[in-house]
């Protein structure tokens, strides 16, 4: 600990691996101490969560802006009105080009809320440490998507619903108390209860599914969400190389109830919410 207090926050190389040691460190210390910890730590936040949205905004591309329609509502799209309708051109006697617009092409009406109701429910049981991490800095990347409206909710034997602090990842991170059992039935009954466009609705499990529960209840509360026409995926890890370490068993129940279970990295999850939700 007196070695961690010692960093100088401008002088430290910004890696997950020490974002995870501070916040190990930071757990059981007095608030006079973990106040001194806080620079560090929001500067080690801040720079992770900027290079992660530098990597995952292509994956998004699309995902925020209206797409171009035929029919009249939003302001005429100029510039692919032209293109569309480049066979119409005709050059008057005075030298001029008249297009005429036979297709115009509008702007789609912006939407005044979101569109898209994003649920991350994290594992922060002892054995998802790293997966914890990385599930706050992706969501706060992920509630700057204006088509998403982002909740955060964390779970071992009990479920904590953190979506007031999405935007701070730094607040999810300490907010998020890492250790415990695991509950994942409980959080996807807790999941359920925000669902109220199920076909708009996409729900990402990051978890090692080693349930401490009876497992049927927890695939009963995926048959739910599936039933419902709810879009589901279990992240067996989320990291940024995507290593897998679960329960091979039960994500083979989960994934014959309905729920994909893959081993993502932050990228490869953007990308997955980017193709569903344009």
């Amino acid at each position: 600990t007196d070695v961690v207090s010692a960093l100088d926050p401008e002088a430290v190389r910004p890696s997950v691996e020490l974002l995870r040691t501070v916040l190990q460190h930071a757990g059981g210390l007095p608030e006079a101490k973990l106040a001194a910890l806080r620079p560090l730590v929001r500067r080690l936040v801040d720079e992770l969560t900027r290079t992660l949205a530098t990597r995952l905004r292509p994956a998004l591309t699309g995902a925020a802006t209206a797409r171009p329609t035929r029919r009249p509502g939003g302001g005429l799209d100029l510039a692919r009105t032209l293109r569309a309708n480049l066979a119409t051109a005709r050059r008057t006697d005075d030298g001029r080009i008249h297009v005429i617009p036979e297709r115009p092409v509008f702007h789609g009406r912006a939407q005044r809320s979101a569109d898209w109701r994003l649920i991350i429910l994290t594992d922060v049981s002892g054995s998802m440490e790293a997966s914890t991490i990385w599930s706050a800095l992706t969501a706060s990347v992920l509630a700057g998507v204006p088509a998403l409206s982002t909740h955060f909710l964390a779970f071992s034997t009990t479920v904590l619903d953190l979506t007031e602090h999405v935007h701070d990842p730094l607040a999810l991170l300490l907010e998020a108390r890492v250790g415990g059992g695991t509950h994942i039935a409980a959080g996807l009954r807790h999941a359920r209860t925000l669902v109220t466009a199920p076909s708009r609705t996409l729900v990402v499990v990051v978890s090692d599914f080693e349930e401490g529960y009876p497992v049927g209840g927890m695939l009963a509360e995926v048959r739910e969400l599936v039933g419902a026409g709810c879009h589901v995926l279990g992240c067996a890890s989320l990291d940024d190389a995507g290593r897998p370490r679960y329960s091979t068993g039960i994500a083979g129940q989960l994934v014959a109830a309905g729920m994909p279970v893959a081993a993502l990295s932050p990228l490869e999850l953007a990308r997955w919410v980017g193709e569903k939700i344009r």
